[in-house]
């Protein structure tokens, strides 16, 4: 399996530089509103968790595309093209965790792509938060947070 980026929200101390770094390496600038991960800070639990795109298997995005811009490479990674995308923002409406973005500036969607396999927020967490790693080596510990972080959303949801 290829590699993938595993987030460990307990050593995240919710510096912002892996928000910064993507929105500099995708566009050019620094902006909160243009980077494929987020960064978000539950006081009461006193954790913080960069969220970007998971990857799934079976992605919604990947499946709904009318043109086959949104598609998964070679190494499973869901990557757009551009030249096909009609921004439409289907994939945007289907993601259930809210990880494509669209930047009205740019007139495109856009989501976490790895960096072609070499991601910058991993290079630049210096909390260590953001790993690039096969992430068979860890799917209990991936499992375990993704439910919790579930719960989280859910308790402050209702």
């Amino acid at each position: 399996m290829a590699k993938q980026i595993v987030l460990k929200p307990e050593k995240c101390v919710n510096c912002q530089t892996c928000v910064m770094v993507c929105s500099f390496k995708h566009f050019g600038e620094f902006s909160t509103t243009l980077a494929a991960v987020s960064v978000f800070d539950y006081e009461e639990d006193v954790v913080t968790v960069p969220v970007m795109c998971l990857q799934c298997d079976e992605a919604y995005c990947v499946n709904i595309c009318p043109t086959g811009a949104m598609h998964h490479n070679g190494e499973g990674v869901s990557e757009v093209d551009y030249d096909k995308c009609i921004g439409c923002k289907l994939c945007m409406q289907v993601c259930p965790f809210g990880n494509i973005s669209f930047s009205p500036k740019q007139r495109k969607i856009f989501k976490c792509d790895q960096c072609g396999g070499e991601p910058e927020c991993v290079k630049h967490c210096a909390a260590g938060a953001l790993l690039f790693e096969d992430p068979e080596n860890d799917s209990a510990r991936k499992k375990a947070v993704a439910d919790s972080l579930k719960n989280m959303v859910v308790e402050e949801v209702a």
